[in-house]
């Protein structure tokens, strides 16, 4: 059902897994900032099951990912958004739909734009925003920056697993099992042994290299395909107010906006039970034609 893969990218080697038929209608599913393509399992079984191909990579910096040697030029959205247009490019895919949690939203409403990618603009039928919009709430980026840019470590693997669960608690309900694959597919060991999530901290020079980098209405207002934008409910990142925004222009103005506000959860919905995941199948369908 799923299999995982290395291709070269802009000179970066690149993972991602694959799952479904080849097929079958794509599916891009992208992880947030400091998480890895794992994230979306459940999302990717669920449409494998249903005849879809999900492809879920790890962002460079992440997971089995290479780490950038130029961060503060790489590590940034108009980057990612050229890894993306070359994903596309060496796999073939003519035609997508986009599902993307907190940063892998961003990153597909940059691509869905076509201002910084065109080609990416006619491949993107359809765009899931999983707790993202074109504007953030600076508190949570501070928030978020203050975990991700100094990642701690521990000593035993079980340790680090009760640090996920709790600041990653936003996501809403896990079952025992899935916390324990999110621990390790999202762990690496230090030279000394200890344990520290699975990314590279210099990702968050984005912050300081490019501050405005998630400030993106131009992007979100180039938009043409339809969008589905799931906010937690307890959200600190998306603010109503922001939503209400994008109702008014862009994609919202031309009737091409759904909102969904998502119970019991913050930032972002875990994308793993069928609350999160029979809205989004339904709106790709009707999409997909």
């Amino acid at each position: 059902m799923s299999s995982s893969n290395y291709v070269q990218l802009l000179g970066r080697e690149i993972h991602f897994m694959d799952w479904g038929p080849r097929e079958g209608e794509v599916i891009v599913a992208w992880h947030g900032l400091a998480r890895t393509g794992r994230d979306m399992d459940e999302l990717a079984l669920h449409f494998a099951e249903r005849g879809f191909r999900v492809l879920c990579p790890d962002t460079i910096g992440r997971g089995l990912s290479q780490w950038s040697t130029a961060p503060d030029d790489e590590y940034q959205l108009s980057f990612y958004a050229q890894l993306a247009d070359a994903f596309c490019e060496q796999l073939a895919l003519d035609r997508l739909h986009w599902v993307g949690t907190s940063m892998g939203g961003a990153i597909g409403m940059v691509c869905a734009s076509g201002l910084a990618q065109p080609r990416m603009k006619q491949r993107i039928a359809s765009l899931v925003l999983n707790d993202n919009a074109p504007e953030l709430a600076q508190s949570a980026i501070e928030r978020i920056r203050s975990y991700a840019g100094s990642p701690p470590a521990f000593d035993s693997v079980l340790e680090l697993e009760a640090f996920f669960r709790t600041v990653y608690k936003p996501y809403g309900w896990l079952s025992d099992a899935q916390w324990r694959r999110l621990t390790e597919t999202s762990t690496r060991r230090l030279p000394d042994g200890r344990v520290t999530p699975h990314y590279d901290p210099a990702m968050v020079r984005q912050f300081v290299a490019h501050p405005d980098d998630y400030r993106i209405w131009p992007h979100y207002d180039a938009i043409d395909a339809p969008v589905l934008c799931l906010r937690g409910i307890d959200s600190d990142l998306v603010r109503p107010e922001t939503l209400a925004a994008m109702r008014g222009r862009g994609p919202g103005a031309r009737g091409g906006l759904q909102v969904l506000e998502v119970p019991g959860c913050g930032h972002a919905p875990a994308l793993n039970v069928p609350g999160h995941l029979e809205p989004i199948e339904a709106f790709i369908r009707a999409a997909a034609g």
